[in-house]
């Protein structure tokens, strides 16, 4: 017989760290960071980098604690929730598999000359994406203590620094083998997290009754 762990105990901190670099992490930031930034100078870039970092860190802590009041009202179980990231967290995870295959994306349309509106049109969704705040409201739910709440929010904080970096540092970054190193590193990220997503589903599953073990 398989046992599947308690969906709080189902992700170790290094796992939800590979969650959150996937979800919200640096590898999707760079390239579309760039060509929102294309037509800025040295200076602005890093304006617009570092007030999308502020941004981006109210965005998803804020999210991620009104999710967890909105769950608690509408009487969202914990099992549903386990459910339902993990088929957000599998459609991500085989995105980045895929992403080679995809089509090249069209050049996105120059930012905003406000350098709040420029801001905020880089936070979301290039840093901040719908399915990373589903990630943050699945771990958060989970939690099952203040220590691993408190080491979720660690590890966003993290992770949001990384992204702040790779804004700050992207010119710098997209030589030949910068970008190749990331789209490899972005695949075996892609496949581990659809690993966990399967897991997460099965753990849904069990916990509805569909299957039995």
């Amino acid at each position: 017989m398989q046992n599947f762990p308690e969906a709080s105990h189902l992700l170790g901190l290094s796992t939800v760290f590979v969650l959150l670099f996937v979800t919200l992490g640096p590898i999707k930031v760079v390239g579309p960071f760039m060509q929102l930034t294309r037509d800025t100078d040295e200076a602005t870039m890093k304006s617009i980098a570092l007030r999308a970092f502020v941004l981006g860190v109210i965005a998803v802590v804020v999210g991620g604690l009104v999710g967890q009041v909105l769950v608690e009202n509408w009487r969202i179980s914990v099992t549903a929730l386990t459910l339902a990231g993990g088929i957000i967290f599998f459609l991500v995870g085989l995105s980045l598999v895929l992403e080679p295959y995809q089509p090249a994306h069209a050049t996105p349309a120059p930012l905003p000359t406000a350098p709040m509106a420029a801001a905020l049109r880089v936070t979301f969704p290039t840093v901040v994406t719908p399915y990373g705040i589903a990630a943050v409201l699945a771990l958060l739910v989970n939690s099952p203590s203040v220590a691993r709440t408190v080491a979720i929010f660690a590890i966003l904080l993290a992770v949001m620094a990384l992204n702040l970096l790779a804004m700050l540092y992207a010119r710098r970054m997209m030589g030949g083998v910068t970008v190749l190193a990331l789209q490899i590193l972005g695949a075996v990220l892609g496949v581990l997290q659809v690993a966990v997503a399967v897991q997460m589903i099965l753990r849904g599953l069990l916990g509805l009754g569909v299957l039995r073990v």
